[in-house]
């Protein structure tokens, strides 16, 4: 049996693996990322071992309404979860 992330850093960095996958499963949505996060399809497998391109993956996702929606609902996950899960890759200060 495999044992699944157990730290929070592994639970978020689970989450942001999610959403990579739910936006690598739409081509619009994904090449929207591509474009705005200004890195390329060649070197996303790469970029996702970064914490912080993890956490500008759901900047991205939860930025729209709609989108951290449809990303909770495939996920499982409650939007609230998915900002957590932010907040954890890269705190920010206030």
């Amino acid at each position: 049996m495999t044992k699944g992330p157990s730290t929070p850093q592994e639970v978020a960095e689970f989450v942001a693996i999610q959403a990579l996958s739910f936006l690598a499963s739409d081509p619009e949505r994904l090449g929207l990322f591509l474009t705005e996060s200004g890195i390329g399809p060649q070197t996303l497998r790469t970029s996702a071992a970064d914490p912080k391109f993890l956490a500008g993956v759901l900047d991205f996702i939860v930025r729209d309404d709609a989108t951290v929606k449809a990303f909770a609902d495939a996920s499982q996950l409650t939007p609230q979860a998915v900002a957590n899960a932010r907040e954890v890759l890269d705190p920010r200060w206030e």
